[in-house]
């Protein structure tokens, strides 16, 4: 396993460089030398490195500048700085740096090696748990994020490969989808599951007060700022932020999120101290950001810095196979929370709600649920138990069998009747009311035979409908 593992020895004396190097030899690891802290960061730009050994007082840049480059672009390599001018002040620095070890001068083979091994222990740990987080994400999915169809398993396969990265995530798609359950099954397969999970959305916060709530605020800096307060970006720090709604953001705000994602610092509002932050950002919008940046509603460059990873939640419309096991997840749930002894649903019922296009997505069939199981007298819903809508199809029903066929067919002609009945026969006025035009109107009361409701039904009302039409 040692000799997979790939090294980097830096240090400007030639004789300790060579006493290192040849000290992790012979563990079986694979060494490579710099004599400068400029030509070790080149190597690390170049290669990739498990561990980087590293002496801190050198010509040029430091140790130190070492260790905050490397820990700022591959995070994975583990720092050991090694000193023969160690001092407190400069391990408390070395590690708030996120120095794996700080080794002094002189120091022995065996202490280089048990260092190594330590840190080639850490790293196997920490990729398991990486695995089982991944793992742990694909159950949350499971339970919590219900599908089985083939666009669901493209999203699940997107959201594995995306959970263990820091990478900032985008993702898309209409309202009702989902959006934020994947955000949370992201936040809970990555590395900062241990981290703060932090939201904010957009559009539920007035204008002027989202740089206050993102940023937080000095004492005094506006009318009402009773005390210094800390905003979301510094809750979040070594964790997520949810950015709801990230369409949402004003323009002026835009370019200060933009500084915020490209420096990892901001100001509170009412100071000039910068603040700097280690946050994974997750923006869920159901607004195309494309057809936005089209039209000067928001920056180009903010949205290639959230495009970087690319998720759209499909609509139910487009998986409607996952309808039953959806209808199958919510019952349970909502019978234990109403109290009501709701045990299944009749198969007509379920093929009825697969037939309807959901443009309210899964809030809109969760809705539908929880109401159909609050107001039943049965133990099975039926399609009795769902608004008419639902029963009808509409006009967003696809596909219908004879027999639905024949009881739309009814229910379409005792709308017609009530219509004419409520307009005194105005055919004009019965199509407004229907939403439907006259003609059509006039085709549907020959089809159901309903002339002898219509009182003025001669040639001249039926021209002048006509040309209205």
């Amino acid at each position: 396993m040692t000799s997979s593992a790939r090294i980097l020895v830096i240090d400007d004396d030639d004789l300790v460089r060579e006493f290192i190097e040849e000290a992790l030899r012979r563990q079986g690891y694979i060494v490579q030398t710099a004599d400068s802290a400029e030509e070790g960061l080149r190597l690390v730009a170049e290669h990739s490195f498990d561990r980087v050994f590293t002496d801190v007082r050198m010509p040029g840049a430091s140790g130190l500048d070492v260790l905050r480059r490397v820990r700022e672009r591959f995070p994975e390599t583990m720092v050991i700085l090694v000193t023969a001018f160690g001092n407190v002040e400069m391990a408390v620095e070395a590690m708030k740096a996120g120095a794996f070890e700080f080794l002094l001068k002189p120091c022995t083979p065996e202490q280089i090696e048990m260092v190594a091994a330590r840190a080639l222990e850490l790293r196997r740990l920490r990729s398991e748990n990486e695995l089982l987080r991944c793992e742990q994400m694909q159950r949350q999915s499971r339970e919590e994020i219900v599908g089985h169809s083939r666009p669901m398993g493209e999203l699940f396969k997107l959201m594995s490969a995306a959970a263990p990265q820091d990478s900032t995530v985008l993702i898309t798609g209409e309202s009702g989808t989902g959006k934020e359950l994947i955000a949370r099954a992201i936040y809970f397969g990555s590395r900062r599951a241990d981290g703060p999970w932090v939201s904010f959305n957009c559009a539920a916060v007035p204008d002027n007060l989202i740089e206050s709530e993102l940023f937080g605020h000095e004492k005094g800096a506006f009318t009402g700022a009773v005390k210094t307060t800390r905003g979301r970006f510094e809750a979040a720090d070594r964790g997520t932020l949810l950015l709801d709604e990230i369409g949402e953001m004003p323009l002026p705000l835009q370019a200060k999120l933009l500084r915020v994602l490209q420096n990892r610092e901001f100001e509170r509002v009412g100071s000039t101290d910068p603040i700097q932050v280690d946050v994974r950002i997750i923006a869920p919008t159901n607004r195309s950001l494309e057809e936005e940046v089209a039209r000067r509603r928001f920056r180009p460059d903010l949205f290639y810095r959230l495009n970087v990873i690319s998720l759209r939640v499909p609509p139910l419309r487009e998986r409607r196979s996952d309808v039953p096991l959806l209808i199958q997840h919510f019952i349970p749930l909502f019978a234990e929370r109403t109290g009501k002894p709701v045990t299944g649903i009749e198969d007509s019922a379920v093929q009825m709600l697969q037939r309807y296009t959901w443009e309210g997505n899964i809030r809109e069939l969760s809705n539908a649920i929880e109401r159909a199981v609050v107001l039943t007298e049965n133990k099975r819903l039926t399609r009795d138990d769902f608004e008419m809508r639902f029963q009808l199809g509409g006009a967003q029903s696809e596909s219908f069998e004879s027999n639905d066929s024949f009881k739309l067919k009814e229910m379409e002609k005792r709308y017609i009747i009530r219509a004419l009945e409520r307009t005194g026969g105005n055919r004009s006025k019965a199509a407004e009311m229907l939403g439907i035009a006259p003609r059509t109107l006039r085709n549907k009361i020959n089809e159901y035979q309903l002339r002898s409701r219509v009182p003025d039904s001669d040639e001249a009302v039926e021209l002048a409908e006509e040309m209205a039409d």
